[in-house]
């Protein structure tokens, strides 16, 4: 008995011995590339993905904001909803920031004027987003320009949210939103604020919490944030108190420009990049692969599960 529960433990710590501390992205590698719908033009801009965790699935918007659309994890198309954009008074229907809060809600960010809107998704359907619960997610009032929100992220353990500026200065913002229709409250407050070079990269172009992923649960992971910075073609793990994590340089995965990120409960993450002259947007998706020595430590454990049984059996 005491042997079985050595071996399985060995086993057990393959898979999440150093997962504890931090995702490390040093160890993803890109395990899918797929071509997204263009939608008659919604999907050629893709700017921002969420992953819907009651759905199997992902959404993404592009940035002229002409809806949103559902995908499969392979990129295969499933439905799209339509945004209708009369009476929020938005100058560029800039759709950049985008997360999934269950039961079929999205919440989306107009970048400019920074304000999410709260609708709930059907397949086929047109949202006026005027009519929508809305709230304000900078800390600026009014139009900032297009260096506004680029991205947002739901933690699901709590109930609030993570946000990105992009720049002048590039800020990361968390807290709660209180959604109401014409005009709500945030009690969202600046993490992290400065001009260029936050974190060691240029610019923000999104954000994603790391609650979701089950494994993280109940560790210090959980409190960590993805930061996903266009111009300097990088994702970085970071702490709440400021600390870079790990980092993965983006630089060789395509020339176009990458504006999304999300993760799904198994921890892949999953990139969009708008079309920038090509054909399409694109959906890269990255999976961790598990250092040598883990490899050397599962296989031993399970070496040593193997020959238990096989004494069991000869007795």
């Amino acid at each position: 008995m005491k042997r079985t529960l050595i071996a399985a433990a060995l086993a057990a710590a393959a898979f999440g011995a150093s997962a504890q501390t931090s995702i490390g992205l040093n160890h993803y590698v890109v395990t899918g590339n797929h071509a997204l719908p263009t939608l008659g033009g919604l999907g050629l801009e893709a700017s921002a993905v969420t992953f819907a965790a009651d759905r199997g699935t992902l959404f993404f918007v592009g940035d002229e904001g002409l809806g949103v659309a559902e995908i499969s994890l392979t990129g295969q198309f499933i439905g799209s909803m339509a945004f209708s954009w009369a009476g929020t008074g938005s100058s560029n229907n800039d759709a950049e920031g985008l997360t999934y809060l269950g039961g079929g809600q999205l919440v989306v960010v107009d970048e400019r004027p920074q304000t999410a809107y709260r609708f709930t998704y059907a397949n086929g359907g047109n949202v006026a987003l005027a009519q929508q619960p809305q709230a304000p997610v900078g800390s600026t009032v009014g139009n900032v320009g297009n260096v506004g929100t680029e991205g947002i992220s739901f933690d699901p353990r709590n109930g609030s949210f993570v946000s990105v500026k992009q720049d002048n200065p590039v800020q990361v913002r968390a807290g709660g939103l209180g959604f109401a229709v014409g005009g709500g409250t945030s009690t969202m407050t600046t993490l992290f604020s400065g001009a260029s070079a936050l974190f060691g990269v240029d610019s923000l172009s999104d954000v994603q919490t790391l609650s979701p992923v089950t494994r993280f649960a109940g560790t210090v992971v959980a409190d960590h944030l993805l930061l996903l910075s266009l111009d300097s073609r990088r994702l970085i793990e970071v702490s709440r108190s400021g600390n870079v994590i790990s980092s993965l340089d983006l630089a060789g995965l395509t020339p176009q420009a990458i504006e999304g990120v999300t993760v799904d409960t198994l921890g892949n993450i999953y990139l969009v990049a708008e079309d920038s002259g090509t054909p399409n947007s694109r959906l890269f998706v990255l999976s961790a692969v598990p250092e040598p020595g883990t490899y050397a430590l599962m296989l031993g454990g399970l070496a040593l599960l193997a020959g238990l049984a096989r004494r069991k059996v000869q007795r």
